[in-house]
């Protein structure tokens, strides 16, 4: 069962889709959209990505962050990265240390839910029933932006 909302959102320090580190404590203040899903470059996965990629400037003109979870490594983020041109990182989470921290282990990938962590570091929303088409919206409209 995932986090509820209220949790303060554990810590992290994994790598992204460059290699770059990248922790939670990087984006203090800011709002935070973590979603995790199941692999790179599979039909949902895709729709999902690609519907937080069209919505980024709406998200960045709202100084949201985007960051994408999975259990593929730096390698696989990279090709799916250019392959749909993502503009936003993708965590490298082989070590599935963020899939147990956070409650989505889907027994060796991540469950697809998302997190919208507050600039305190708290859960303010919760979505474990994805829409893949149309997330970044659904997530938009549920934060009222």
């Amino acid at each position: 069962m995932a986090l509820a909302v209220g949790t303060q959102a554990p810590t992290f320090t994994v790598k992204d889709t460059n290699g770059n580190t990248v922790s939670l404590s990087d984006f203090a203040g800011k709002t935070v959209v973590l979603y995790f899903y199941p692999k790179d470059d599979t039909p949902g996965c895709t729709k999902q990505a690609c519907s937080f990629r069209d919505a980024k400037q709406t998200y960045d003109n709202k100084d949201v962050v985007i960051l994408g979870v999975s259990v593929d490594d730096e390698q696989s983020h990279q090709q799916f990265t250019e392959k749909y041109g993502l503009n936003f990182p993708l965590l490298a989470d082989t070590q599935q240390t963020l899939v147990k921290a956070y409650n989505v282990d889907g027994g060796g990938y991540a469950k697809r839910v998302t997190y919208v962590i507050d600039g305190s570091g708290k859960i303010v929303h919760v979505d474990s029933s994805v829409n893949t088409t149309t997330h970044a919206s659904d997530v938009l409209g549920a934060l009222g932006l």
